[in-house]
């Protein structure tokens, strides 16, 4: 049974993100990231519920508000490039002008999650028999498997990766063959990289490559060099990972606040069946129908 809110005590916000910093320390994010806490309200008070998502939209923000959160942690930073004003006429800059206006903290961690051993790379992995697995770029001075990337060592026909990634990441997959394999076509390496991969993986040795999304090009520099490629679009290949980590939090928040994953956070993209349900209020991705 689900606790009742007046249960739950809830933390200061800075002993929130010390036990965020504890999982994945914001250091190991790429130098390009803006990670971290982002917006700090004016006036300090007790978090008790914790919203996360994937992408901070206007429709996360207004669950937020809905749902009374104190604090948001959006996987992608919403405030990446420089702000240079804060008004009503773009979608990003509403979305800052809601958290501060209803004192509503933000928290990135973005690419430091995507290093961390047990973190959203390793979440995506699991869509493959791991024989063995290690990070394409380690990052140094940080734990074992820490680091940018994952390269897996497995022994899965094609057709059976495609169909344990589905499941994985609940969403269609988007299919490259490679000249010359077929889904039939055993598979001995594998290349991870969630969100945009193509700069990460480009050049390496594998069957196979599993990443968000890539450019039309990049897909057939990899398919004429004999991998494989598997894009989930870019989203799908992290949001996932949000549930794994949502008992992780509320353990090391000594259970004092309540965690829990949005639901309207969700890919821009769905890829839509041929024959369509004229009857549904939205487009279902094929997967799901």
């Amino acid at each position: 049974m689900l606790r009742r809110m007046n249960t739950f005590s809830g933390q200061k916000l800075a002993a929130v993100v010390k036990e965020l910093e504890n999982f994945a320390p914001t250091s190991w994010a790429e130098k390009w990231d803006n990670v971290g806490l982002l917006i700090e309200p004016h006036r300090e008070k007790q978090i008790k519920k914790i919203l996360l998502t994937n992408d901070l939209t206007e429709p996360v923000v207004k669950e937020a508000l809905e749902k009374e959160v104190e604090l948001i942690i959006s996987y992608h930073p919403p405030i990446f490039k420089p702000l240079t004003r804060i008004t009503q006429s773009h979608w990003k800059e509403r979305v800052v002008a809601a958290c501060l206006a209803n004192d509503i903290a933000l928290y990135s961690p973005h690419t430091a999650w995507d290093k961390k051993s047990g973190g959203v790379n390793d979440w995506l992995s699991k869509a493959v028999n791991i024989l063995s697995i290690r990070p394409l770029e380690p990052e140094l001075g940080a734990p074992p498997g820490t680091g940018s990337g994952r390269y897996i060592e497995t022994k899965m026909e094609l057709s059976q990766v495609v169909e344990s990634l589905q499941k994985r990441i609940k969403n269609s997959v988007h299919v490259a063959l490679a000249v010359g394999h077929t889904p039939k076509t055993l598979i001995q390496s594998v290349g991870i990289c969630a969100g945009s991969g193509a700069s990460l993986l480009k050049g390496i040795q594998a069957d196979l490559i599993i990443t968000g999304e890539m450019s039309h090009h990049e897909v057939l520099e990899f398919t004429h060099n004999n991998t494989t490629v598997l894009l989930c679009n870019h989203s799908n290949s992290e949001r996932g990972f949000l549930h794994e980590f949502c008992p992780i939090l509320a353990k090391s928040l000594n259970e004092e606040c309540l965690v829990f994953v949005s639901e309207e956070d969700e890919d821009p993209l769905v890829t839509v069946a041929s024959d369509i349900n004229k009857e549904l209020s939205a487009f279902v991705d094929v997967y799901k129908q």
